[in-house]
């Protein structure tokens, strides 16, 4: 799967635009079939919006992938079998999503589909060694068993985070853009990078829907795919190119941390995790920021949207300005990427303990 020069360039922007125009037609399905996310309680929108728009940017991305596979090419190998990993177990994963945004899927039949999903990318594609310290390298069938149940756990937190305008997408494309950053820097091949700048550019077709105020929501089908492919990316690249794991998962930390803290003092308190709340670190400071913009005069509807972009944009500063230059140490000093993720972790962890995640 190469594609080089001009021609990566084209293919980005033909996918652009096909999930720009696609998202486009699913929301007209969703205002057709009535799949609306209405206010509530523990809502972050003010206004019926249509959801399931993600599936737009999945099926482009996915067919494109299905035709460089067929194109003829110079390369395959380790390209095909990330390929072929992104069509069967995202298929999975993009199905199981559809039918949960259609109508209520149990959580034991999502969890055994992601499973699924999850073996088939350990299947497909090698578990690296994981350095845990100069010298120190972590290896082994056990490590395979953490990988699927790492995976399972990145796909739902993208799910659990995707909860207002824009976040969910501009955390995608900033995570697949700062990957390519850190591949480039490292003199890695296009082959390396094609597959993550097609679906940063498939995600930014559908972002433009999704930026605040939304006029269509992401949904389970699009937010599971990106977290299974993100995941899917790192096993790829830390096995083929010089970008370690620790990489992936500082560029992911906002999400991580405040996912992994809130579900985590959920159950501490033994409330039914798996069910939709607004207790997470960015709906606690979306719904701050609201009051701040209420307090100033401005209406319901446009403070709501002002909080939702001060949220994501300062989501965005924090990538750029402190989780990615650790990202790229950990890639250039793979032996110290366990004391780099801690340290990238730290500051976010208490923001998330100050804000309250996880409480009312």
């Amino acid at each position: 799967m190469i594609v080089v020069g001009p021609q990566l360039h084209w293919v980005m922007l033909l996918g652009f635009l096909l999930s720009l125009v696609m998202t486009g037609v699913a929301r007209a399905y969703a205002l057709r079939r009535g799949l609306i996310d209405r206010p509530n309680l523990r809502s972050s929108h003010m206004v019926e919006t249509p959801r399931g728009g993600g599936i737009a940017f999945v099926l482009v991305y996915l067919g494109a992938l299905a035709w460089l596979m067929l194109a003829p090419a110079e390369g395959g190998g380790q390209g095909d079998r990330l390929s072929l990993t992104l069509l069967l177990g995202g298929g999975l994963v993009v199905v199981i999503g559809f039918i949960d945004d259609h109508r209520n899927v149990t959580p034991l039949l999502r969890l055994v589909i992601h499973l699924i999903a999850a073996v088939i990318a350990l299947t497909l594609l090698d578990m690296p060694g994981i350095e845990l310290w100069p010298g120190l390298t972590a290896a082994g069938w056990w490590l395979k068993i953490v990988a699927v149940i790492g995976l399972v756990w990145l796909l739902n937190l993208y799910n659990f985070m995707d909860g207002i305008d824009g976040i969910a997408s501009l955390q995608g494309i900033t995570v697949l853009t700062g990957a390519v950053l850190l591949l480039a820097l490292n003199r890695s091949g296009l082959e390396a990078t094609t597959p993550l700048l097609l679906l940063a550019a498939c995600i930014a077709g559908f972002m433009l829907w999704n930026w605040p105020p939304a006029k269509i929501f992401m949904g389970d089908a699009g937010s599971g795919f990106i977290g299974y492919a993100l995941g899917v990316f790192a096993l790829h690249t830390a096995n083929a190119y010089p970008i370690s794991l620790w990489s992936w998962l500082i560029l992911l930390g906002l999400f991580v941390v405040d996912a992994s803290w809130t579900l985590g003092v959920r159950m501490a308190k033994g409330e039914k995790w798996y069910q939709p709340h607004a207790k997470h670190a960015y709906q606690h400071l979306a719904r701050r920021r609201q009051s701040i913009y209420i307090a100033r005069g401005e209406t319901q509807e446009r403070s709501r949207s002002l909080a939702h972009r001060w949220v994501i944009l300062r989501g965005l500063a924090v990538n750029l300005l402190w989780l990615l230059p650790l990202a790229w140490l950990a890639a250039m000093f793979p032996g110290y990427g366990l004391a780099l993720t801690l340290l990238a972790y730290l500051p976010l962890l208490i923001q998330v303990r100050a804000v309250g995640a996880g409480c009312d």
